[in-house]
């Protein structure tokens, strides 16, 4: 080969290793986006937002202690909160991790993580709020209220977008990108499901689960399924096919009753769109985990929705009842139980216990990247999945250790929440107000 043709010849590998194609493909599959992920992010160049989103994951999981700028607020804040800004996906638009969170005093408030500072405010409403879910993807945040009225805020304008009085209690709301586009699901203590078109809060459908409430609604993570579940009831959870709960009242919807009682929690696995694992109590006392596959089959006329068993066990006696649980893409399941954080594979195996908390954890968030713990001292521990479930599986990252103050005399942390490029968490009084504490990396 000559040089021209050698010049050639590297040119069109050159070409192929710049393909849009190619980093998209990489993308997709490095974090199992979905269609409605790809749309989100808009028509920037894939391999701009592969080594982006790269980048902002390896910082947060080599981030220490002295890598986060950290800003608190204080006062009757925090009761509740969650991202109304998305910091996962990398986009061509401004953006940086806007939190809300609902006070004491019944407004709703967004905070800017990166500056400490009130971005917006809603007025004081006329009912306490009880529930509080965001859409990022829309950058919208949904209330419900003691008088069950829901409103939609796009956190810019002083009044809501749109309202909805329910005709009953409410104890669950998800708000998720579905392949129709953004819906609001409802479970109301009737065992009914509402489902809305965001942000108008047009009424799509209206669906009996059970009859009894409904307490627990998860979506998978591409908007496939949705679990409806009610934990103090002696009958089946049941999934539910997403498309069958955006057709008209008229149509049926398919769904499919997992066999087993007393279900006190499930998360699906991520970027996974089939598989859940619930956790479950047994004779008032033992406590255990079961995981499905779920699956469609299609005849002429008609959809058929299955489910497998795949793994089950029951805990050892010894570790006590957990009250928080997560599961991650390699099949391992993570809970807290007293201080410690212990990680099972789905069939049972005890892979490790983890003694990084003085106390007892009080809270939990996992994602497909990192786990958050929270206990009752004020300590906040950050672990990271080790990438194709290698040993030690869940990698200790860097321990947030909240330094009592006479603000903060008496706090525990109640919840934490996080993104790519922040950590944020309520420090909860039992009389007092809370205190909401907000880090963000350096450099972002």
């Amino acid at each position: 080969m000559g040089l021209a043709g050698q010049i050639q010849y590297l040119e069109h590998w050159r070409m192929v290793a710049n393909s849009d194609h190619l980093w998209k493909t990489l993308c997709v599959r490095r974090w199992h986006l979905c269609k409605c992920d790809c749309e989100w992010l808009g028509s920037q160049p894939w391999k701009q937002v592969f080594l982006q989103m790269n980048r902002r994951e390896r910082r947060m999981a080599h981030a220490r202690p002295e890598d986060f700028v950290c800003k608190e607020v204080t006062g009757n804040v925090g009761i509740g909160t969650a991202y109304l800004t998305r910091n996962d996906l990398t986009t061509d638009r401004p953006s940086r991790p806007i939190v809300c969170a609902v006070s004491s005093f019944d407004k709703l408030y967004a905070w800017d993580v990166q500056k400490g500072d009130i971005f917006w405010s809603s007025p004081v409403q006329d009912s306490s709020i009880t529930n509080l879910v965001t859409l990022p993807d829309l950058c919208v945040a949904v209330t419900m209220d003691m008088e069950r009225t829901i409103k939609v805020w796009d956190c810019l304008r002083e009044d809501a977008l749109s309202e909805f009085f329910m005709p009953y209690d409410c104890f669950s709301l998800i708000a998720f990108l579905s392949a129709r586009g953004p819906v609001l699901m409802v479970g109301d203590s009737t065992g009914d499901i509402y489902t809305f078109k965001m942000p108008s809060l047009t009424e799509i459908s209206r669906t009996k689960a059970f009859q009894f409430s409904v307490d627990i609604l998860r979506c998978s993570p591409c908007g496939k399924w949705v679990f409806v579940c009610g934990t103090q009831q002696c009958s089946f959870p049941k999934v539910f096919l997403t498309e069958c709960l955006l057709k008209p009242p008229d149509s049926t919807p398919l769904s499919f009753s997992l066999p087993f009682l007393s279900c006190l929690g499930a998360s699906w696995t991520p970027r996974r769109e089939n598989r859940i694992t619930l956790m479950f109590r047994r004779d008032s006392k033992k406590m255990g985990f079961m995981t499905f596959d779920l699956t469609t089959q299609k005849t002429e006329d008609k959809t058929v929705i299955g489910a497998q068993q795949i793994a089950n066990f029951l805990l050892p006696d010894h570790i006590e009842n957990p009250s928080w649980m997560g599961v991650n893409e390699a099949d391992m399941i993570v809970f807290g139980s007293g201080p410690y954080l212990f990680l099972f594979t789905i069939g049972g195996l005890l892979l490790r216990q983890l003694e990084d908390h003085q106390t007892a954890i009080r809270s939990l968030w996992v994602d497909p990247i990192r786990v958050l713990s929270t206990a009752t001292d004020g300590s906040l521990h950050v672990y990271v999945w080790e990438e194709g479930g290698r040993y030690p599986y869940l990698r200790s990252c860097c321990h947030l250790k909240h330094e009592e103050t006479e603000q903060t005399l008496g706090c525990y942390v109640s919840n934490a929440i996080c993104d790519n490029v922040s950590i944020v968490r309520v420090l909860s009084r039992i009389r007092n107000s809370s205190i909401l504490v907000m880090y963000t990396l350096k450099g972002n």
